[in-house]
């Protein structure tokens, strides 16, 4: 990481808070808070992963282990593997009627009802491949560092206390939470994750094709206010990468 005036970390704090009134000890405060953010540890991340995740688990309805949702996903997990390039995971069903699916850094996926009731489960695997893939590379770190720091920014303008990832809250947790999976990644990381799927399904045995029709039918979907498309964008153009990205690999 390139060295930073305070200065340049308080503002780039005060944007990432959208805040326009912080008093001295409040930008001081933001300041040390996004330098903190910019050099969080694994164990931080996961950390704030783990409350974050835990925290969204409160604020949905699971599906019961005896659900054909859990079930189905428990078929689809053994499918996948029960690791993150040694990172343990755990799935688990929201049953809602959003169609959506996100990992977060500590291993935490899950799957909402929604899309299970629109994707096959060959798709499925292909959605939550790309998933693994933000975890494996880094992405989904970046994702809670932004997200670290755009939150001590607000508690800096609300003059609270310097957010220290061991003094967060459940709100805070819930907040993090919801920038986590709403986390806006680059083409070149989409496309890297989508990589990683493919790779990672040929590993396990499983047909790759099944990340480029659910593309398909994300694409469809353009222009709607749609979960995986507000973080995701789906497009024609990507759908025909994942297809040469799989002709490649039979070569």
């Amino acid at each position: 990481m390139k060295k930073q005036t305070l200065a340049s970390l308080i503002a780039a704090a005060t944007l990432l808070g959208g805040c326009q009134n912080f008093d001295a000890g409040g930008l001081m405060d933001s300041g040390v808070s996004a330098f903190k953010a910019a050099t969080l540890s694994d164990a931080e991340v996961k950390q704030i992963a783990d409350g974050a995740c835990k925290q969204q688990d409160k604020e949905n309805k699971i599906a019961p282990a005896g659900s054909k949702y859990t079930q189905r996903l428990n078929k689809i997990a053994k499918a996948l593997g029960s690791e993150i390039e040694g990172t343990p995971v755990n799935y688990k069903v929201y049953l809602t009627k959003e169609e959506n699916a996100w990992a977060m850094a500590n291993g935490c996926i899950r799957v909402y009802s929604g899309l299970m009731d629109s994707f096959t489960d060959n798709e499925i695997e292909g959605v939550l491949g790309h998933e693994m893939g933000h975890v494996a590379l880094g992405h989904s770190k970046k994702a809670a560092q932004i997200a670290y720091a755009s939150q001590a920014a607000r508690m800096a303008a609300a003059s609270s206390t310097n957010a220290a990832v061991s003094s967060l809250s459940s709100s805070d947790y819930g907040a993090l939470g919801e920038e986590l999976i709403n986390s806006q990644f680059s083409q070149s990381q989409e496309s890297d994750a989508d990589a990683f799927s493919v790779q990672l399904l040929l590993k396990r045995k499983l047909n790759p094709m099944g990340l480029a029709t659910a593309m398909d039918k994300l694409a469809k979907e353009e222009g709607s206010d749609h979960s995986l498309l507000s973080s995701h964008p789906a497009s024609t153009e990507r759908a025909e990468h994942i297809r040469e990205l799989i002709a490649a690999s039979k070569k």
